[in-house]
């Protein structure tokens, strides 16, 4: 966290509220922030003449004169984001708005070594770059969503299941050596929870989001911020022993895991031993829309059993929203089966006001937050002035 975020009234944190839609005029931000007119105008004005903000238009009145209307003006600043899964590799830029746009998707099996992936990274990014430049944006830095473990700090990527060569690999130095840009490396699942609080439940202040596509995460926020814990590693569910698991080996190297029965990649082996063709988690979804018993039936197993973990973190932890995104989260009866275990196993007061939804960004939710993450806490927030 920086210390920009760490300030309430803050010049990034005006941006923020004005950024994700809160906030709209002065008055609103003097509501929003209880601080004093005259300290609000004095961070508005830095952001206006930093070029972050502009201040035109006018607004309904509230019995006094109309408010000048504030926006993050189109041509501002945006983050390079790529949000990596075990099979493909997706890019775009992301404005302070919290607009992706420039969106594109390549295939890449990230199974081949870190090599092929910093080579096929770094050629889209730097594309990427010379056209957000050209069409006179700025380009403050780089947001990685990885599938598998991260140190923050380091930017390391650490010990990722079934990805030789990856463990230790200092990702974010070697990408930004390339690029000539700061890089942020985070978890998948982090950036995906970053991405689905801003874009669709920035209101909430506590909400545990669940990817679940071939493999099996979640990211968690409390008190509107991402929480990381002590090494990066909070919300991992994945490796969470489950009884239905049994004495099934895991690529992490113990036994009964959540993901050996619960994830697309287990989904998918499970059909195949049964005859039926299924490589990804596109086929288990298209045998589940056109009625297959069996992937149908294995599909709401998994949903009960990430349910039944679930239940746990929301006994424990107690947050407004479970957000179910990933492939997986396309498949109606996977989400339904771990609505109904959540309200079977929680307690009552845990679940009385609890929402449970499927993601509402798609495939554009990593991103999102990947590129959102990079504009708070690479240059842009933390470097605004009087912070």
């Amino acid at each position: 966290m920086t210390a920009a975020e760490e300030q309430p009234g803050s010049a990034a944190h005006v941006l923020e509220l004005v950024a994700n839609g809160s906030a709209a005029s002065r008055a609103d931000l003097v509501r929003e922030l209880g601080l004093a007119a005259s300290t609000v105008s004095a961070r508005v004005q830095e952001l206006v003449d930093a070029g972050l903000l502009t201040e035109d238009g006018e607004g309904a009145s509230r019995g006094g004169r109309r408010p000048r209307l504030l926006r993050v003006p189109d041509s501002g600043a945006v983050a390079l984001a790529a949000d990596l899964g075990s099979r493909h590799i997706r890019t775009g830029a992301v404005a302070l708005t919290g607009a992706a746009f420039d969106v594109e998707e390549r295939a890449h099996d990230l199974t081949a070594g870190p090599g092929p992936a910093v080579e096929l990274l770094a050629e889209r990014l730097a594309s990427l770059a010379e056209r957000q430049r050209a069409a006179g944006r700025t380009v403050r830095g780089v947001g990685i969503g990885f599938p598998g473990p991260v140190d923050p700090a380091s930017g390391q990527v650490i010990a990722p299941s079934r990805m030789p060569g990856w463990h230790l690999y200092e990702l974010r130095d070697r990408l930004a050596e390339r690029l000539g840009l700061p890089v942020l490396v985070d978890n998948d699942a982090n950036v995906l929870a970053l991405g689905e609080h801003r874009a669709s439940h920035a209101a909430l202040r506590h909400l545990v989001v669940v990817k679940a596509g071939r493999g099996i995460g979640s990211g968690v926020i409390s008190h509107g911020r991402l929480y990381r814990g002590a090494r990066g590693s909070a919300g991992d569910i994945s490796h969470v022993r489950v009884d239905a698991a049994a004495e099934r080996p895991c690529s992490c190297g113990n036994i009964g895991c959540l993901e050996t029965v619960a994830s697309g990649a287990a989904i998918a082996a499970a059909l195949r031993a049964e005859g039926i063709e299924a490589d990804s988690t596109t086929d288990i979804l298209r045998l589940v829309e056109h009625g297959e018993p069996h992937a149908t039936t294995l599909v709401r197993q998994a949903g009960r059993h990430i349910g039944a973990v679930l239940s746990v973190v929301v006994n424990f932890f107690n947050p407004e929203a479970v957000v179910l995104g990933g492939a997986l989260s396309g498949a109606e009866p996977l989400v339904a089966a771990v609505r109904g275990v959540l309200y079977e196993h929680c307690l009552p007061m845990a679940t009385s006001d609890l929402t449970i939804v499927a993601s509402a960004c798609g495939p554009d939710a990593g991103l999102l937050g990947a590129g959102h993450a990079a504009l708070r806490e690479l240059s842009t927030f933390s470097s605004l002035p009087g912070d």
